[in-house]
């Protein structure tokens, strides 16, 4: 299937759908077939990328995490492996869609929103290089971040500081919130994502992950150490909501590796007959246009908020007015 039977190219090379498929949960009036098929279907809710992220969480969680006991106690030795299997995650996920997309152009430019190149030779990042920038701050702070946040975080389980729930004791809840972790997730990002454009923060961190107009993989965790803070706190919840550590550890690893699969710059990889969707134009957008598509597609949320944007020139249009007014309402007019 070639890209041009789901979008069109502009003479800029810049892609776009014909139809922008707004989710189920955006749809009003609700739609419960829609919704229902949303939730089950293929592609969806559950199947395949949240069931692929709890999947890496479980092998993680058996085969590559020290046992909960030998972490009452903080020691280098198993801080190390926590570090090095996240590292090894990181380079793994991000390093391997950007080879398949970018090193060996295995499906060129199809679905690719834009034709032009990753930048080089360019002083705007770090090295010159956007890819070495964004490896950079994606290894160097955000691994180091993220496996701070988790060793704290089983430490604590480990000595009986947070509340505790198991499979076997209280299986309803405990499936019940692994189905939770991907809208806690959203949530939390919509929310502090909306913090990290406050102008501030914004100027101090977010820049940062923006100077990344034209998207690829290792984009997706590219932040300033502020931001990394920020975007990964979302494991705290699991300090105060009743959990096991195998949620804690799908809730952060969710969070860590998936802004590999929203920022491929692609619409879909191109397997089977019909491709695989990654559902990143909306995050696309987010960079092209900054003000708009702060969160996911698994709530309403900017559509409930009023910043949804859908591709088309009317939605363009509507972000430019809502801007306008906000400008005007700070001068007082």
């Amino acid at each position: 299937m070639a890209d041009t039977t789901i979008g069109t190219r502009d003479e800029r090379g810049d892609w776009r759908p014909y139809v922008m498929d707004v989710p189920a949960p955006l749809r009003w009036p609700p739609q419960p077939a829609a919704l229902f098929k949303y939730m089950f279907g293929w592609p969806g809710y559950i199947w395949p990328w949240n069931t692929f992220y709890l999947g890496v969480a479980v092998v993680t969680w058996f085969y590559l995490t020290p046992a909960l006991a030998t972490m009452q106690t903080f020691a280098v030795w198993w801080i190390a492996v926590i570090f090095a299997r996240n590292l090894a995650l990181a380079v793994l996920y991000f390093g391997g869609w950007h080879a398949y997309l970018y090193i060996f152009k295995v499906q060129g430019d199809d679905y690719k929103y834009t034709t032009r190149p990753l930048a080089k030779n360019n002083k705007y990042f770090t090295f010159n290089n956007q890819v070495l920038d964004n490896m950079f701050w994606t290894l160097a702070s955000g691994v180091t971040i993220w496996t701070a946040y988790e060793v704290v975080t089983l430490w604590a389980f480990a000595n009986g500081f947070l509340p505790f729930v198991e499979l076997r004791t209280n299986p309803v809840w405990f499936v019940v919130l692994l189905l939770l972790v991907p809208l806690m997730r959203e949530i939390h990002f919509y929310l502090t994502h909306r913090l990290l454009h406050w102008k501030p923060l914004y100027e101090l961190a977010h820049k940062l992950h923006h100077r990344n107009v034209n998207i690829g993989p290792w984009t997706g965790m590219s932040m300033h150490p502020i931001e990394h803070i920020i975007y990964l706190s979302g494991i705290l919840l699991h300090w105060v909501i009743p959990s096991h550590p195998i949620h804690a550890l799908f809730h952060i690893q969710h969070a860590a590796i998936s802004p590999a699969q929203g920022h491929t710059g692609y619409e879909r990889v191109a397997i089977g007959k019909r491709g695989l969707s990654f559902g990143t134009y909306a995050h696309y957008l987010h960079h092209k246009y900054f003000e708009c598509n702060y969160g996911g597609d698994g709530l309403p949320l900017d559509a409930l908020f009023g910043t949804f944007h859908d591709g088309s020139d009317d939605a363009t249009e509507r972000m430019n007015r809502r801007l306008q007014e906000r400008q005007w309402a700070k001068q007082g007019v």
